[in-house]
């Protein structure tokens, strides 16, 4: 760890390309789109993210503290320089709303509840996301549904344990429809 450090100070870590990132992105467009912003329900967008959050989800999937058949085998082979530049790209892009029918009662009250657990402390005004914490607006319906149920549920985690924990007094309703809220949201940064 210190040994980074140092290497930092004195200009030796990779400063993030993010036109190397776009060109690593071209096996990652089928599922995330052309330019990050994914259509095929289920998918998570990739655009606007943080990149530490990106960053870091590349590792768990690299390391096998997350998984999925086709990211941990594609993260497999990834580099730090890899995933910084790949991180990097998806951050520089515009993040757009992806299409959900949604509930506006349902909306109403998972705006209540981000409000009640304090969602935006963590993923900011707007759910934008900062650092290690995702962007949640403009996000698939389907793919909130599955992480908020997975955490939920302790299947699913994140770097510091706080979502798992914020998720424990959700009942499935309250996951619905915090969704139905999150899903309303644009995706624009």
């Amino acid at each position: 760890m210190a040994a980074a450090f140092t290497a930092a100070a004195h200009g030796g870590a990779h400063a993030a390309d993010v036109q190397a990132g776009k060109r690593k992105a071209e096996v990652c467009v089928q599922c995330h789109g052309p330019d990050g912003n994914a259509s095929a329900p289920g998918m998570p967008s990739l655009a606007g993210q943080p990149s530490m959050f990106t960053h870091w989800q590349l590792i768990k999937f690299r390391d096998g503290r997350r998984r999925d058949a086709q990211m941990s085998s594609f993260a497999t082979n990834l580099s730090d320089d890899d995933m910084a530049d790949l991180a990097a790209y998806y951050e520089s892009q515009t993040p757009r709303s992806r299409p959900a029918r949604t509930d506006p009662d349902k909306v109403a009250t998972g705006r209540q509840l981000a409000d009640q657990h304090h969602c935006t402390s963590c993923h900011r005004p707007g759910l934008i996301g900062q650092k290690q914490v995702p962007r949640l607006a403009g996000q698939d319906y389907d793919y909130l549904l599955k992480q908020l149920r997975g955490f939920r549920a302790q299947t699913a985690s994140d770097i510091d344990g706080m979502m798992t924990m914020s998720a424990q007094p959700l009942q499935q309703d309250d996951i619905v429809n915090l969704v139905h809220f999150l899903a309303s949201l644009g995706g624009e940064k």
